[in-house]
């Protein structure tokens, strides 16, 4: 296809508007660099205004006007107070994410960091540590999209007298039990769906983990061991107390990540069957149901609950310098 300057023109001016802009900015900084260890606030405040900009408009003026649109109707036009988060608190079906995703917050770190922890202690000091590592984070590379679907392989359900392709039913058919609608079946269709986010995980968990548990002092084990101390109590009493940063930082990641929680729903039920989470809700109240007071509010809320462990994340990182 030939090249039209004329149809291009508005597209060739904004890109030379761009590169004035960009050329003008390098300049004013190393004029300002040029004059002087006096002028070199100026330089730094030029340097940080692009960066600045860019988080006002990508950033807080979204998060403003989504705070805006929670106090709003349906519409997002009239006033309506206070209405969304009420409803966010009485609706059973508002009420049900909300316990799920509470569910989530607690399972998943806990599990994730439990198996994390435990596949990190029986493979740190073996000579395949690399390979079993590598196994462990394999789940990783998949994406949360890619592990519902083959998950939902797993939990797949045919009838009592038809061949299952479920590997989870065939193994309870072959045990002699019935197969069952796993991601049906509330409220354990939840804990079905968790074990997915756990699958995923726990390979970060132990990766940090290994680490954490090699850079403890053999000095300090070996000592513990000398003092008539069991391998248990050795892992007890001097790697936990040792590994407890490194502990808190995976935690709180899981912790993070799990609130933001979409994507294996999503695949996997659809929010069906009592399984939706505060995200997924946000996604069918703002843009399944057009209701974009009610997802602004939902927005909100999770901003809100992500907060603190973002703060302790940055304080802990403040400290450990």
């Amino acid at each position: 296809m030939p090249f039209d300057l004329l149809t291009q023109q508005p597209k060739l001016l904004f890109l030379l508007q761009g590169v004035a802009a960009f050329t003008a900015v390098v300049c004013l900084i190393l004029l300002a660099l040029h004059r002087g260890p006096q002028r070199r606030g100026v330089a730094a405040t030029l340097l940080l205004a692009p960066a600045l900009l860019l988080l006002t408009v990508g950033l807080l003026l979204p998060a403003l006007r989504t705070l805006a649109l929670s106090f709003t109707d349906s519409g997002g036009g009239a006033w309506a107070g206070l209405d969304n988060y009420v409803w966010m608190f009485t609706d059973p079906r508002a009420t049900v994410a909300l316990r799920n995703t509470l569910a989530w917050v607690v399972l998943v770190p806990l599990l994730a960091t439990t198996v994390g922890l435990l596949y990190a202690a029986a493979v740190v000091r073996s000579r395949f540590r690399a390979f079993a590592l590598v196994l462990v984070l394999t789940p990783m590379a998949v994406s949360f999209v890619g592990a519902g679907v083959v998950w939902k392989f797993v939990y797949a359900y045919r009838p009592a007298r038809v061949p299952q392709t479920g590997l989870l039913n065939q193994l309870v058919v072959a045990f002699g039990g019935e197969p069952r609608q796993w991601l049906v079946d509330s409220p354990w269709n939840v804990l079905f769906l968790i074990v997915v986010m756990v699958w995923t995980q726990a390979g970060f968990a132990a990766v940090l983990l290994t680490g954490a548990i090699k850079a403890v002092p053999v000095e300090a084990t070996e000592a513990a061991r000398l003092d008539g101390a069991s391998p248990r109590q050795v892992f007890w009493w001097i790697t936990m107390p040792s590994i407890r940063p490194t502990l808190l930082v995976v935690v709180l990641a899981q912790a993070i990540g799990t609130l933001k929680a979409f994507d294996i729903v999503k695949t996997m039920t659809g929010g069906q069957f009592q399984t939706g989470v505060i995200a997924h809700e946000m996604y069918d109240q703002g843009f399944r149901y057009g209701d974009t007071g009610r997802g602004a509010a939902l927005a909100v809320l999770l901003f809100v609950l992500v907060t603190p462990f973002v703060a302790h994340q940055v304080r802990a990182r403040r400290r450990a310098r």
